[in-house]
């Protein structure tokens, strides 16, 4: 069965990818490169040795959009992570994320209408939630006021969805994933950041290997018990798996209503600081990091309630804080040695 996997070269999407052609899935990428390159094509086939079939293009173009999606309108779904996602880049410029972001997913619901595609699954995310009081926090959650653009991004996204679900027969699923870490047990891929990276686990991983002079821990004084923000860290590949499963789950037509959401997460909230332990005690290494002050569009602290994912997906996590560290090193290191 073939699936159309939008961002695909992404950090998420490359690792879904793998999944998806480990489970005999037929797999065709699209991505702008605008935020990541082809290297994660060259992993993918040395991982599984399948080649995919892949089109640069913007999605924000419409006509390109549907020009691929018509030569296969044969695909049992799509999976769209294609989005600009960095927080901090977002409050400065959100005018660039309500363009990509939304537009994107917008040419791309009207493909799916256009040439009938049944299935569909959304990269949301738990910046949805806000900064909520309700802890472990399910599907249900109301979502307080997004606190970047990107967070409103997928807040408006998903409404776009539901809306579209009621009036369409494609059935969707929202997947709203809390904050993936980690590399493929190969270290063959890994999150490969253009730029210098936002998110903290490249952050710690650059600077241990000396990319990067230093890390700044935002913030000291939030409301939790060593005063970093909490985040509910999860490897990349159990998200990954996710994915693969949620369409099998759309597939099989095991869905209870035209638009479902899940939350994927571990369950269990990790400080950042928890976090740089973590990564020390697993790698034996000293990280050069300091407390600086709060940074602008941060919640304070979320972490996932994930009974639904487990009981209607049949997901679980196979991994944890310690082995996405690891994992995350090892591809940095790898990364290192192939001079990348």
């Amino acid at each position: 069965m073939k699936v159309i996997v939008t961002g695909g070269t992404g950090y998420i999407g490359s690792h879904t990818i793998t999944d998806l052609l480990e489970n005999n899935f037929e797999v065709v990428c699209i991505d702008s490169l605008a935020r990541s390159t082809k290297y994660a094509l060259k992993a993918i086939e040395q991982i599984t040795n399948k080649r995919i079939k892949f089109y640069q293009i913007d999605l924000c173009n419409k006509q390109d959009t549907f020009d691929v999606l018509e030569q296969h309108k044969d695909a049992v779904g799509i999976i769209h992570f294609a989005a600009f996602k960095t927080v901090p880049e977002s409050v400065a410029n959100p005018l660039l994320y309500y363009n990509n972001n939304l537009i994107s997913l917008n040419n791309v619901l009207e493909g799916i209408q256009k040439f009938n595609i049944p299935n569909f699954v959304f990269s949301s995310s738990c910046s949805v939630y806000g900064n909520t009081k309700e802890l472990p926090v399910t599907e249900d959650t109301p979502f307080q006021e997004a606190e970047s653009a990107y967070a409103h991004t997928k807040q408006i996204g998903e409404q776009i969805i539901q809306h579209y679900s009621k009036v369409s027969s494609t059935q969707s699923i929202l997947l709203r994933y809390f904050n993936p870490v980690g590399a493929h047990p190969s270290g063959l891929l890994g999150e490969m950041t253009v730029n210098k990276p936002d998110n903290l686990v490249p952050y710690i991983t650059q600077t241990a290997i000396g990319k990067l002079e230093q890390l700044t821990v935002f913030g000291s004084d939030y409301d939790t018990p060593d005063g970093s923000c909490i985040r509910d860290y999860i490897h990349v590949c159990d998200i990954a798996h996710a994915h693969t499963l949620a369409l099998q789950y759309l597939i099989e037509n095991n869905n209870k209503t035209n638009c479902e959401v899940f939350n994927l997460g571990t369950g269990k909230g990790v400080s950042v600081l928890e976090a740089i332990y973590a990564f020390e005690k697993v790698t034996n290494r000293k990280l050069n990091y300091i407390i600086g002050a709060r940074r602008s569009g941060d919640v304070e602290k979320i972490y996932a309630n994930n009974t639904k994912a487990a009981i209607a997906l049949k997901w679980k996590c196979r991994y944890n804080i310690e082995d996405a560290m690891l994992s995350a090193w090892n591809w940095e290191v790898k990364m290192k040695e192939s001079g990348l």
